[in-house]
């Protein structure tokens, strides 16, 4: 049976000491904070990121050197027979396409594969847990990679956004919108599908409101485009997401996540922080909700 390296990165939201435990490798994210280089979850933890982010600091994403990537595939297929790498969605970072064209040298054909399944944050996690199992059921390196894809697009996250600013800051709204906005204390919802972050539904007035309307939006698709694929629904891990260090808000919504889904043969799967690379576009105190089809294997 052939050995098989899992490897992911930072905008899973796996922490280097669970990777340690979960057997997967995961690259960390670089950020740059006034124009000071930091490695998430090496020299950036949450609460430095988001005092950082508060404080009004110039805080920008970053991608890994290729180089750095290539020598990571270096020293993992030493050991393993291929490796797996699922590095967040193409359609948010330039890594992805990077990576896909440095796996297409001589030393890593066949032997390092580059997953562009449109993932973030915990649909990211999901997949690569995924992985892991394959693995180690024996499936074939090129079997996992094909499963990954034929899942691509079976995973969605909805967040409710707290503030106006950062959306503001990326160009995704005009300062006149950001400006009402915050006046009439809107709760945009946004939404992530695959490759990109777009608007669902921008005119909620409370917190209450978008939680509603979030949780209708995956209990439509669980019951819709999911159910399609096999008739179930009860089979889509379901994931509570939160922006900040607060997570008060994030434990009441997940009771009642819990509480909305249980006819569908449902719960929470688990709670985790939002990945730092989208918390840069949407800012503290958001809220989220993710779900992922589980594979068929």
């Amino acid at each position: 049976m052939s050995k098989i390296a899992i490897m992911t990165d930072s905008n899973s939201g796996i922490t280097q000491d669970n990777a340690k435990q979960l057997g997967v490798t995961v690259v960390p994210m670089p950020f740059f904070i006034d124009g000071e280089e930091y490695l998430e979850d090496i020299t950036l933890t949450q609460e430095k990121f988001y005092e950082k982010l508060l404080s009004g600091a110039n805080v920008s994403t970053s991608q890994p050197s290729i180089g750095y990537i290539t020598s990571i595939w270096d020293e993992l297929l030493k050991e393993n027979d291929a490796v797996i790498y699922i590095p967040m969605s193409s359609g948010l970072s330039k890594s992805c396409a990077s990576a896909t064209l440095a796996s297409q040298a001589d030393e890593y054909k066949d032997k390092v594969f580059v997953i562009d399944n449109k993932r973030i944050s915990v649909t990211m996690l999901s997949s690569a847990l995924e992985a892991k199992k394959m693995a180690e059921k024996g499936y074939s390196a090129k079997e996992i990679a094909d499963k990954l894809m034929e899942y691509a697009d079976k995973s969605d996250i909805f967040i409710m956004v707290d503030t106006l600013e950062y959306l503001k800051k990326g160009g995704r709204i005009t300062a006149t919108a950001a400006a009402l906005g915050g006046l009439l204390k809107l709760k945009p919802i946004l939404i992530i599908e695959g490759d990109k972050l777009d608007k669902y539904r921008m005119r909620n007035r409370t917190i209450e409101n978008a939680k509603e309307i979030m949780i209708d939006g995956i209990r439509g698709f669980i019951t819709g485009y999911l159910k399609d694929i096999n008739g179930k629904t009860d089979d889509v891990e379901v994931y509570t997401v939160y922006s900040g260090t607060d997570t008060a808000e994030v434990e009441k919504f997940t009771v009642e996540v819990n509480e909305a889904v249980k006819d569908l043969g449902l719960s929470v799967t688990g709670t985790y922080p939002l990945s730092l690379s989208v918390s840069c576009h949407i800012g503290n105190g958001a809220l989220a909700i993710a779900i992922a089809k589980k594979m068929d294997f």
